[in-house]
C-alpha cells in the first residue's frame, strides 16, 4: 500500500491543535518555545513529509496498530503543502513573538488554530483543499 493513512494527519492536526491552543494561554515566553517548536515540527512535515514527523511517527508505531485498516488513502502532497501553509503561519507567529508584535503574532496562532482544528475535528484539510484549487488552476491553464 502506498499513500498516507488519512487519520494520521488528523492525528498530527489534534496535536498541533492543542500545542497551539496553549501557545495562546501561556506567557508569551512560553509561547514562543512552543511556536518555535511547532514551527520545526511543520518544517519536518515539509521537508521529509507528515509521515515522517514526530506525530507521524507515533501515529505509525502507536496508534495506527489499534486500528482497522483505512478503507483508502490519500497522497501525501497535499498534507505536505498543508505542512508548507502552517509552517507559514508559525513563522509569522515566531517573528511576531520575538519583536514584540504580539497581536500578529496571536492572529497567526489563532488561524493556524483554526486551519488545525477543522482537520483534526471534521476532516477537512484547509491547507489540502489549497492545493487541490492549485493543482485544478493549473490544469485548466495548460489546457487550450
Amino acid at each position: 500500500m502506498t499513500g498516507l493513512d488519512p487519520r494520521g494527519p488528523r492525528f498530527t492536526a489534534s496535536v498541533t491543535a492543542v500545542l497551539l491552543a496553549v501557545a495562546l494561554v501561556v506567557p508569551e515566553s512560553l509561547a514562543t518555545v512552543l511556536i518555535a517548536v511547532q514551527a520545526a515540527l511543520f518544517a519536518i512535515g515539509v521537508g521529509l513529509g507528515v509521515q515522517r514527523t514526530p506525530t507521524g511517527i507515533i501515529f505509525r508505531q502507536l496508534v495506527r496498530p489499534r486500528l482497522t485498516p483505512p478503507t483508502e488513502l490519500e497522497e501525501p502532497g497535499p498534507p505536505r503543502f498543508a505542512q508548507g501553509v502552517g509552517l507559514g503561519f508559525a513563522v509569522v507567529a515566531l517573528v511576531g513573538y520575538l519583536t514584540g508584535a504580539l497581536l500578529v503574532a496571536q492572529v497567526a496562532v489563532g488561524f493556524a488554530l483554526v486551519a488545525a482544528l477543522l482537520n483534526a475535528v471534521f476532516g477537512f484539510c484547509l491547507g489540502c483543499e489549497m492545493y487541490l484549487l492549485g493543482a485544478r488552476f493549473r490544469t485548466a491553464r495548460a489546457t487550450p
